[in-house]
């Protein structure tokens, strides 16, 4: 029965992405913030909303919903006791046209308030100002004056708003700035920016909260330099319901939203991404005297349950936390093996007692267990499961499924990982292959999971080497 211990999670997955997500509502308490009786503030029992699959607004984690305007939707809707219909539309075209056509009461993306969508939707709830920025490597040659960017190399989407700024830019400047166009299909806006951090291109131009949110992965770039004029955003509600933007500006001006709000800012915006950051790494101990970690006594324990290499899983160890047992990351995981509360509670383990190291180890061992039953038929080959098994303990096995599809779709073979679901799991970064009628779990950051294996894999091969099983 252990293995179906994560079938609660994945199945809660597949409800939400299969358009309709259901939020609770608790009747016996009154939150700080809320009200008696909501219907009175403009508030319905059910309000039914869209969002996009964005690393903004709302995406899958290891199965679990995430985003900036998913979690600030959840705290409206606890805040006034509602229930949640989400529905997730393919683009913001698309979310206008359902509020148009009274599908749904509201929209938590960030819709621009422009003459665009001036007649379509009113704005509501807390104003999002973002500008275009210049990412740029950090050091003592940064560009701090547009004129700076004549003779430069500039990489922009082809037929984006970046390179029509680009464009214009070139033109006031009378010229001189070298903008190369990319073709979308190849890649996009978070590619172009790991490549600046690999140094493999000079510049780029995004939107100043995407560049905010991929700084949190790449500490190695500056995003100071603006380059636009600003341009406002704010969630939307229909020109024929003023009453519930009302209603939902006023909530948010409230102390618990405004706090609320300023914690998950920090926690998209702000807190690093990169578990390379953790600091006093014991792994500087690098397999000195046949010694991986100090607790390699529990990975030989527990790794015998799973069949595995205790170096193996003493790898992923170190990958997932550098063996630091305090280590807890933006997303709430926690310890060794940084397991998610949600996926601890599954498992029947409770907050406090994942802390213990023993117990997080375990319950690792436990997923991977139900794991490997899950990819068991679709990747017959053991050493190549655990690559699987990595992947999705990473990423979440809703990903890895899509991945899967893809490979399927785009004449991969779906039972490899390496060259084939690996470079499918990259293409549920680009909207072309995450809005793709196979995919059923949306936008995933691919790139983290694939450097993760192969992460985990070097390590493991380098422990070999080195360590005794």
């Amino acid at each position: 029965m252990k293995t179906l211990r994560l079938l609660p999670i994945l199945l809660a997955v597949i409800v939400m992405a299969s358009i309709a997500i259901v939020g609770c509502r608790n009747k016996a308490a009154r939150l700080d913030g809320g009200d008696s009786d909501s219907t009175a503030m403009g508030f319905p029992d059910t309000l039914r909303v869209a969002t996009l699959y964005s690393p903004l607004s709302y995406f899958i984690y290891r199965d679990q919903p995430m985003g900036y305007d998913y979690d600030l939707l959840n705290q409206l809707a606890q805040d006034k006791n509602m229930l949640l219909d989400l529905k997730i539309a393919p683009n913001l075209n698309r979310a206008v046209e359902m509020l148009d056509s009274g599908l749904i009461d509201l929209i938590a993306f960030e819709v621009p308030i422009t003459a665009e969508y001036a007649d379509r939707v009113i704005p509501a709830g807390p104003e999002n100002i973002t500008f275009q920025v210049l990412v740029q490597p950090k050091g003592d040659s940064l560009i701090t004056d547009v004129t700076q960017l004549v003779g430069r190399d500039v990489y922009v989407e082809k037929d984006s708003k970046y390179m029509a700024r680009m464009q214009n830019l070139n033109s006031e400047l009378g010229g001189g700035i070298n903008i190369h166009a990319i073709d979308k299909d190849t890649l996009i806006t978070e590619d172009l920016i790991e490549m600046v951090s690999e140094g493999k291109i000079p510049l780029t131009v995004v939107d100043s909260d995407i560049a905010r949110i991929n700084k949190t992965y790449y500490n190695d770039l500056d995003i100071t330099m603006q380059l636009s004029y600003p341009q406002r955003s704010a969630w939307g509600v229909s020109p024929m319901t003023p009453w519930l933007a009302d209603s939902i500006n006023t909530w948010s001006k409230m102390e618990r939203p405004r706090m609320a709000r300023a914690e998950l800012l920090k926690r998209y915006f702000e807190l690093s991404k990169n578990s390379n950051t953790v600091p006093n790494d014991p792994g500087a101990m690098l397999f000195k005297n046949g010694v991986i970690s100090p607790y390699d006594a529990l990975f030989r324990r527990y790794a015998k349950d799973i069949s595995w290499d205790w170096r193996l899983l003493a790898a992923q160890g170190h990958t997932e936390s550098r063996f630091n047992p305090k280590a807890k990351s933006w997303a709430g995981a926690r310890g060794i093996m940084q397991i998610m509360p949600k996926t601890a509670q599954a498992y029947g383990v409770s907050l406090n007692k994942i802390a213990d190291n023993s117990t997080n180890i375990k319950t690792a061992t436990d997923i991977i267990k139900t794991l490997n039953d899950m990819f068991k038929s679709r990747v017959p080959d053991p050493a190549e499961r655990n690559k699987f098994i990595l992947a999705a303990y990473n990423a979440g096995p809703a990903h890895i499924l899509d991945a899967i599809a893809l490979a399927k779709k785009y004449g991969k073979d779906p039972t490899k990982w390496d060259g084939n679901v690996a470079e499918a799991i990259l293409m549920k970064t680009n909207p072309q292959y995450y809005n793709d009628p196979v995919v059923k779990y949306g936008y995933c950051r691919g790139r983290e999971t694939y450097a993760y294996v192969n992460k985990v894999m070097d390590y493991y091969n380098r422990a070999k080497a080195k360590v005794p099983q």
